[in-house]
């Protein structure tokens, strides 16, 4: 049987912790039990932890052997900043797949009130990356940045660097990355609703990013998000 894993809050030695509404999720809804094992992410380690106190705001877990976790591709997405409710749904999504880290970004074409908005989002959007990552067994949620503006990623260091362009004229991801960048470290940057406009493209093109389109027809930003993190996947597996 599959053990369910959680991501501690604090860990102390031989022991870690999980508080707040996070132990809530465990003590209450699955009402975990003294005895139980499960795999805790515990800092830079994945270890076996068995429960040795539980209520309703704090659960306490004795730290055992570790447990060997799959190597991550290294993939950081660049994000721009939708309507909020998508961009929850897109960051579920990304957690699910394995990225590394996710940087919301503020270009030309957001919308002014989300951008206004977005620093104040970013707590609940580690805790969607948080609940995803647990759900689908990840040793650790990824990155989830403040707000930046384009400036703020031109310098980004990375193996491999892929604009998402809405232009069919572009090559394709397989046709343009090297399916090793997909197996160390790449980062992908998705336009907004309307696309980036001609002077981020030239930007972000003279700071050593690729355009690539994902084909014919228009995506909007989150389907474009997740289909271009799926494509860079599937090359890694070959």
């Amino acid at each position: 049987m599959t053990r369910r894993r959680w991501i501690a809050d604090e860990v102390r030695d031989n022991r870690a912790y999980l508080f707040g509404a996070h132990a809530g999720h465990l003590s209450r809804v699955l009402r975990a039990r003294v005895g139980q094992e499960f795999e805790i992410s515990a800092g830079d380690q994945l270890r076996r932890g068995r429960v040795l106190s539980v209520a309703e705001d704090r659960v306490e877990f004795e730290l055992g052997e570790v447990v060997e976790a799959p190597s991550a591709p290294q993939i950081a997405v660049m994000l721009s900043v939708i309507k909020f409710d998508r961009m929850e749904w897109a960051i579920e999504k990304l957690t699910e797949l394995g990225v590394a880290s996710i940087v919301p970004l503020v270009v030309r074409r957001t919308d002014a009130r989300l951008a206004a908005a977005a620093g104040k989002r970013v707590e609940r959007w580690r805790r969607i990356a948080l609940e995803a990552s647990e759900q689908s067994r990840r040793a650790r949620p990824p990155e989830i940045a403040a707000p930046s503006v384009l400036k703020d990623v031109l310098t980004l260091e990375s193996g491999c660097k892929l604009l998402l362009n809405e232009n069919e004229s572009h090559a394709s991801v397989s046709e343009l990355l090297d399916p090793g960048c997909a197996k160390t470290s790449l980062a992908l940057a998705v336009g907004p609703e309307g696309g980036w406009t001609e002077d981020e493209v030239k930007i972000l093109e003279g700071a050593g990013w690729r355009s690539v389109s994902l084909g014919e027809t228009i995506l909007r930003t989150e389907t474009a998000a997740i289909v271009g993190v799926a494509a860079v996947l599937a090359l890694a597996d070959r």
